[in-house]
């Protein structure tokens, strides 16, 4: 009797803790509760081969976007970005209809939000992640994590607009002034809604008075008034704004 006790206790073991549980005998919705017990534990490596397991040999099945979706999410807790990426964007193209296409969507954009680097390094995850965090925005707009994804995308904008100042601010000081505002036009075009359009139109301004362009400081000047009123550099502008009216007035 205590033997047979000790049997059943160890099968209960291995069920809950091992990952060499026999699961050939089980049925699609039988190993998927078995993959999730795993996923649920954070067992993620075990998880994955389980969730790759079900989509190869139960294509058919009514539980395969679950296993793609957690396939997917398995990478995701795992740190494997890439990886998750692939398989969330499996689900959204090969199973349209499913009820996890908005959470894969979403979990595609934020794979990518998690790759995103340095401002200072390439930015093609950030670019990336924007692009999906929006089409997650324009597919499933009453969804409720559409107010996250918007919060994302202006932080991924902001480290887009930090790059492009800084090349703006790189190009100045080694004195390529025409390079120089170029970036920072594009900035205020492009990031016009970020901490750094204030910034580069002051440090616009300032270059431009450098280079003795009175007449195009004073036109971004108004500009510069009108859109920040409450900026932190607003009065050193609006005594720049003074001298360069005396300079013209005295010129005259």
């Amino acid at each position: 009797m205590k033997y047979s006790f000790f049997v059943i206790f160890s099968a209960l073991l291995l069920w809950g803790c091992s990952s060499s549980f026999n699961t050939v005998n089980m049925n699609a919705g039988e190993r998927l509760a078995y993959a999730m017990k795993l996923f649920n534990k954070h067992n993620y490596e075990d998880a994955i081969k389980e969730f790759q397991a079900i989509v190869l040999q139960y294509p058919g099945s009514a539980v395969i976007d679950s296993a793609q979706f957690y396939l997917g999410q398995s990478h995701f807790q795992s740190g494997s970005y890439i990886l998750a990426a692939f398989e969330f964007s499996k689900l959204i193209k090969n199973m349209p209809s499913s009820r996890f296409v908005p959470a894969a969507q979403y979990q595609l954009a934020d794979s990518y939000y998690e790759l995103s680097p340095d401002y200072s390094l390439d930015q093609k995850y950030s670019k990336k992640a924007i692009e999906e965090f929006q089409a997650f925005i324009d597919f499933f707009p009453t969804n409720s994590k559409v107010t996250e994804a918007e919060n994302k995308i202006s932080e991924l904008n902001e480290k887009l607009a930090h790059k492009e100042y800084h090349s703006a601010y790189i190009y100045e000081k080694m004195e390529y002034y025409n390079a120089a505002l170029i970036y920072y036009d594009y900035v205020l075009d492009t990031y016009h809604d970020t901490k750094y359009a204030p910034m580069a139109m002051y440090s616009k301004i300032k270059l431009l008075v450098k280079l003795k362009r009175n007449n195009d400081a004073l036109d971004e000047i108004a500009k510069y008034i009108d859109r920040y009123p409450n900026d932190k550099n607003l009065q050193e502008v609006n005594q720049i704004k003074t001298k360069l009216e005396s300079n013209l007035t005295i010129s005259k």
